[in-house]
């Protein structure tokens, strides 16, 4: 047992941090999990400009993934139906319906435009091994988006999940430029599907946000049509949620009939008698008409999980888009200076008639020599010190370039080439505005193809005790004892909702709060029954103790465990002489019981001076002596 246990814990840990780093969370830096990165890397490779077989795709990602190709066409089907890096062409499925791609064989993709700008860069990715040693693939794409922002995610993995909500394109690069120009900005998520968003407590990626459908109300008020569904559901979720509140009673809906294609069109027929006012707070309440969804960002920052905000996120991708486009400057300058320096020897190589001294040279060796020899005398015209490697490229140049070398020509692009450096140069010593007209260069030619979708609104919560159909009957059986939704009897007969609690208060003082059952024994019998309110109710009590002393009492109840027996009277010999739902305003009269040397025999009680106790409290003693009546009357009487 010594030697197993810290075997399973070491594989179990191993486990763990493979399903978390390598297939479930996504990395901060690119936005995608393992199985996308390798399908975006795939298509990057096999790019030519015209569409490829999604089985091709699946059959080269298969090089790189471990898991299967099941896993990789989901994948690449939920990545090409975010609409941003793949382009579609066939039946990729509907996210509005929740119908399902076609096979992979007969369906085709290829990276997008805004794809193949932003994500790749062969020349600063990093590369490793893959899971057999056979290929290379990147540990991260160059990304100069924050993709992780734009699509969105969910996984689940061992310990840990992650949820992260999709947002806005052009939203999220102006946020990018209020960063670097150290200006506040705010974002909330955009879905695909549309629809109507409450993002009061979304808190920067750490709350959660209430979406609705569109719903577009007849001007008879007999229809309804659902015109966007929310995230996280679709046209058949949201039919089966319809359908199943109205078999529960819960609304009335006459008929249901889709007529999605490619906008969500499902119309409500309501029955005879049945009104839109009355069934559209129904359908927020008890269907998918409306969703909450929580947000739970995690990430691998850094090799490592990490829970992070949204702004948080992007102010460091934004960080490392100016440290990317840093890195593409001082590689452009680097090539622009070794194309400078290549030119500047070529020049003086055909110019200075250096080739001719090769035809003194009989070998290799002497040949070599030859060349150093006649560049050595131009060395302050370089650029840098040349290397055997500008050597051997001299000796490369062919006779006929040497012959039809022109010098005005040679100057005008080394002139272009200096131009460009300066270019780049300035750039780079403005990074923070290079990178500004950047992302604004982007907005300008993608902004306009992914617009916000869905609405930002406030709108009430709907609960369901609010919109609850009055349609359960209870009454009380006096001859039985019982009360309830199955019991026929006469007395305390009303009309409530599942949702409504119910005050049961019985003749011996003690009461309790009950949602409305089939069948309850009631002992002793009640003396009141009413639905409560939402801000509870007053209740004036006058009662005598077991010695017959009278008390009164006026108490506020409101809170409450339901089906939990409380006292309103703390003596259960004692009796309620009267009870009212509210406050009363009348006189007590109290009649006492006759006694030896008794000299006052009655005296009166004003209920307007009870204050409010707790019901555990005894209440007011309104009487020092065992009463025989109590009675109560009105002011005018």
């Amino acid at each position: 047992m010594s030697y197993v246990e810290p075997l399973m814990r070491q594989h179990f840990l191993e486990y763990a941090s493979y399903v978390i780093v390598d297939r479930a969370i996504p990395d901060l830096r690119d936005g995608c999990k393992p199985v996308q990165r390798r399908i975006l890397h795939t298509l990057h490779r096999m790019d030519d400009g015209r569409f490829h077989k999604v089985a091709n795709v699946i059959g080269s990602t298969m090089q790189l993934h471990p898991h299967g190709d099941a896993s990789i066409g989901d994948a690449l089907v939920v990545l090409a139906n975010k609409e941003y890096f793949i382009e579609r062409q066939g039946n990729f499925g509907n996210i509005l319906t929740g119908h399902a791609a076609a096979a992979p064989r007969y369906i085709e993709c290829r990276l997008t435009e805004l794809a193949r700008d932003t994500l790749f860069n062969p020349k600063l990715t990093e590369m490793q091994a893959s899971y057999d040693d056979r290929n290379k693939e990147p540990v991260s794409l160059p990304a100069k988006l924050p993709v992780i922002l734009m699509l969105g995610t969910e996984g689940i993995a061992v310990g840990m999940s992650t949820r992260i909500m999709p947002h806005n394109f052009t939203e999220l690069l102006e946020a990018q430029v209020a960063i670097l120009r150290k200006e506040k900005f705010s974002l909330l998520p955009d879905f695909r599907q549309g629809g109507v968003m409450d993002a009061a407590e979304y808190d920067d990626g750490r709350g959660k946000v209430r979406v609705r459908a569109k719903l577009e109300v007849a001007p008879d008020s007999k229809s309804i049509i659902v015109r966007d569904v929310p995230f996280g559901t679709t046209t058949e979720g949201l039919i089966t949620s319809i359908e199943t509140a109205a078999q529960k009673n819960k609304i009335k809906i006459g008929s249901i009939e889709d007529r999605t294609a490619e906008n969500v069109e499902v119309v409500l027929t309501l029955p005879r008698g049945v009104y839109a006012d009355e069934v559209v707070p129904q359908l927020w309440a008890y269907t998918n008409c409306e969703m909450s969804i929580s947000s739970n960002i995690t990430v691998i920052n850094g090799d490592r999980p990490a829970e992070m905000a949204v702004s948080e996120m992007l102010e460091i991708l934004t960080e490392r888009l100016r440290d990317q486009i840093r890195q593409e400057l001082e590689l452009e300058l680097d090539e622009l200076g070794d194309k400078r320096h290549f030119m500047t020897l070529e020049r003086i190589f055909i110019e200075e008639k250096v080739y001719k001294r090769l035809e003194k040279a009989d070998t290799a060796d002497s040949v070599r020599r030859q060349v150093w020899t006649g560049m050595k005398k131009f060395a302050d015209d370089f650029v840098r010190e040349m290397t055997e490697d500008d050597v051997d490229r001299l000796l490369k140049i062919q006779i006929r370039r040497i012959s039809v070398f022109d010098i005005e020509k040679h100057r005008k692009d080394l002139d272009d080439i200096l131009a460009s450096i300066a270019a780049a140069e300035k750039k780079l010593k403005q990074l923070t505005r290079t990178t500004i007209s950047y992302l604004t260069g982007l907005i300008k030619k993608y902004g306009k193809t992914y617009p916000r979708r869905t609405k930002v609104e406030s709108f009430d919560v709907v609960t369901k005790k609010e919109v609850a159909r009055q349609t359960l009957k209870v009454s009380y059986d006096p001859k039985s004892g019982f009360f309830g939704t199955t019991v026929k009897g006469e007395k305390f007969e009303m009309t409530v909702s599942e949702y409504d609690d119910l005050l049961i208060v019985r003749a011996d003082g003690s009461y309790q709060i009950s949602r409305p059952p089939e069948k309850l024994l009631v002992e002793p019998r009640p003396l009141h029954i009413q639905v409560l309110d939402e801000d509870g109710c007053i209740l004036t009590v006058v009662y005598r103790d077991k010695k017959r002393v009278p008390w009164a009492k006026k108490v506020h109840i409101k809170a409450f465990i339901r089906d939990k027996e409380y006292e309103l009277i703390k003596d259960r010999k004692g009796k309620i002489d009267k009870l009212k739902v509210g406050e009363d305003d009348r006189l007590v009269h109290i009649q006492y019981a006759p006694a030896p040397r008794q000299r006052v025999h009655e005296s009166w009680f004003d209920l307007t001076e009870l204050e409010f106790c707790g019901t555990a409290a005894r209440g007011t003693k309104i009487g020092d002596k065992p009463a025989s009546h109590v009675k109560l009357f009105a002011r005018d009487d």
